[in-house]
């Protein structure tokens, strides 16, 4: 069977308290999803079967929370799209987040 997989460029990353990136990636492959700045450098990363994620009430649109090693981050994805429905890639990255822990069961 295929892996999953997404690719978010342009995402901003935040942990809580502070701002890691404005311009980084998100990319789940191979059973992993990492979290990278703009320069490709990687911020965090982890088996999908040991991530959280999900979209709370309080995040606005595009935006997503993930847990990864016990920490929480921020993702607003779709910054820089013009369009009503700036939710598409944070809908997709739950989405593939979703069927890939389907597979793993």
């Amino acid at each position: 069977m295929q892996e999953s997989e997404f690719s978010a460029t342009g995402v901003r990353i935040e942990r809580w308290d502070r701002s890691l990136t404005r311009a980084g990636q998100v990319v789940v492959k191979d059973g992993r999803l990492a979290l990278l700045t703009s320069y490709g450098r990687e911020i965090d990363s982890a088996p999908l079967g040991a991530v959280s994620a999900g979209r709370p009430w309080f995040a606005g649109a595009g935006a997503a929370v993930a847990r990864l090693n016990g920490t929480r981050y921020r993702l607003t994805m779709g910054q820089r799209d013009r369009g009503p429905d700036r939710t598409g890639p944070a809908r997709r990255f739950l989405e593939t987040l979703h069927s890939a822990g389907d597979r793993m069961l």
